[in-house]
């Protein structure tokens, strides 16, 4: 039993004191602690002043190694965390984040910069790569998990980026693409009543900038259109889309996607048409014949010049007599 206690406690000692590469070795610098140095890296990357070390992660950044311009930046931040220099070195990893494909990582680190260092000279640089890092996500790629295993694409998740990059700067240059952005992504959730939200925001908060303003509002008409041609036609939706398509004709006269917008409307008043009179003789097979006449009065009103209009006059005829002393069933 000794014997074999003994030849353990030798062996131990053997791995332990025989000389080996660690592809990790832990290394100790004083005054910042203790770190993973990992095999292959030039451990020549550590200065002693802020402005040198931002300079390693500069050059290192500018020769694509990655790996070092993290460890130099991160340093910047871990030792040097108040000086001139920490937001650059923030952005750099930012950027080696974004390099190396991890997005949400990139996203974050760069909402850092507007968090910790509002004056950052790079501030609208940062806005416009956040917004970039939205469109990705917005043509689909897929949120991860630890940075690394796909999970998947959310319009959700990227209307909330969207959100950020807003909220960051609500009138700086990337704020009304950001704004209209948000609505997009709820489009493609078939998030209609959060779409035209974001849509009148980007509408009335940036009326001055003609482009974004008349887009928004064209966009607003569109959204209530597909929330009406859902499985069950919505006639609240289509009377939205009617009015915001109106708005958007009456205030942009000169747009080229007028005749768009009265193409739809034509289409939409159809439909109400046709939804009005279906009403109508569903309530009149349930001899509800008051119902009835408001939904048939409900389409003269809409169309009187459309062919159901006609019918509907008709059944007006017929139905008027029975509401004379003829109880409803």
């Amino acid at each position: 039993m000794k014997l074999r206690f003994g030849f353990w406690i030798l062996l131990a000692a053997t791995v332990v004191l025989l000389p080996s590469r660690s592809p990790a070795p832990l290394m100790y610098v004083p005054g910042e602690g203790w770190y993973y140095e990992p095999y292959g890296m030039d451990a020549k990357w550590q200065r002693t002043r802020a402005k040198d070390q931002l300079e390693v992660a500069e050059q290192s950044f500018t020769n694509k190694n990655y790996k070092v311009t993290l460890h130099a930046a991160h340093r910047v931040l871990r030792v040097w965390p108040l000086s001139d220099y920490a937001p650059r070195a923030e952005y750099l990893v930012a950027r080696c984040l974004e390099t190396q494909g991890k997005d949400e990582a990139a996203f974050n680190a760069y909402q850092k910069i507007i968090e910790k260092y509002p004056k950052s000279g790079q501030f609208n640089e940062v806005l416009w790569r956040e917004y970039e890092i939205a469109n990705r996500f917005l043509a689909g790629e897929w949120f991860k998990l630890w940075n690394l295993i796909p999970l998947y694409p959310s319009m959700d998740e990227t209307a909330k980026l969207y959100d950020k990059i807003v909220a960051n700067g609500p009138y700086s240059e990337v704020a009304p693409h950001a704004q209209m952005r948000i609505g997009a992504a709820r489009e493609k959730q078939k998030n209609y009543a959060d779409a035209v939200k974001a849509y009148e925001k980007a509408a009335d908060r940036y009326h001055d900038q003609p482009v974004i303003a008349a887009d928004a509002m064209y966009r607003a008409g569109i959204t209530w259109e597909k929330q009406a041609d859902t499985a069950e036609y919505d006639q609240g939706a289509a009377a939205q889309a009617i009015a915001a398509y109106t708005d958007f004709m009456t205030v942009y006269p000169d747009d080229k996607r007028v005749e768009l917008a009265q193409k739809s409307v034509v289409k939409l008043k159809a439909e109400q048409v046709r939804g009005s009179f279906q009403i109508a003789r569903f309530y009149e097979k349930g001899h509800k014949w008051a119902g009835a006449i408001v939904y048939y009065n409900y389409v003269l009103q809409l169309d009187a010049s459309s062919p159901l209009a006609a019918q509907a006059r008709q059944r007006i005829e017929i139905l008027k007599p029975r509401l004379t002393g003829i109880p409803e069933k």
